[in-house]
């Protein structure tokens, strides 16, 4: 039988392998996530950080792809964007799809509009061929054609600019930092609203 001093040791080292409390490790099923939270800040044009109770998590937007912030204009320009469609202390609502590699929640996140197609409708981001299947693939094909007939956004070259994906394949670096804790970035204020023509959500319940 193992001694009173082995037990204390072994419990102690337990306690301290354990996350903190309001810390807690990433959802390994998105169907226990939550389904309402607060902006607390924005990533980038595809990943919001947010707050439900005590748990912080990232959520990285479903079925699209924005261009990473490098890539300049389009970058910084989505980044914007959604900065102005889900300001900082703003609630949203979460329709979970799945969780990725890096821990964070993949979701349709709602926040007045769909922001996922929102994005899409108004040239923020692209369609993600990989996962569109999760979502209403037809209504997020659509507004990215409208988006390519109107010259919006990442559709102002023709063919559109470079594919995020493409980008961050030849640029490694540029992936995301499995389960980071760096500091959130700040909010830029004065920027204006793209014209989606998503039409606003008022009512309802996301499904699960």
């Amino acid at each position: 039988m193992a001694s009173t001093p082995f037990l204390f040791s072994l419990v102690a080292v337990l306690l301290l392998a354990s996350p903190a409390p309001g810390v807690p490790w990433p959802w390994r099923d998105p169907a226990n996530a939550p389904r309402q939270a607060i902006v607390e800040a924005i990533g980038d044009g595809d990943s919001l950080h947010l707050r439900a109770g005590d748990q912080r998590f990232t959520v990285r937007l479903a079925c699209i792809d924005a261009p990473e912030l490098a890539q300049v204009p389009e970058g910084p320009a989505s980044h914007r964007y959604l900065l102005t469609r889900a300001p900082r202390g703003s609630q949203v609502r979460l329709i979970p799809h799945d969780i990725d590699r890096y821990g964070r929640l993949v979701a349709e996140v709602i926040g007045g509009v769909n922001l996922n197609l929102a994005l899409v409708e108004d040239g923020q981001a692209f369609v993600d061929p990989r996962h569109v299947r999760h979502c209403d693939a037809q209504e997020y094909r659509d507004a990215e054609q409208r988006a390519e007939h109107s010259r919006l956004g990442v559709w102002q070259l023709e063919g559109g600019s470079e594919r995020p994906w493409l980008f961050r394949a030849r640029h490694p670096r540029h992936h995301p930092r499995p389960r980071s804790r760096t500091q959130l970035p700040g909010f830029p204020s004065g920027l204006g609203i793209g014209r989606s023509t998503v039409t606003p959500i008022t009512s309802g319940t996301p499904a699960a």
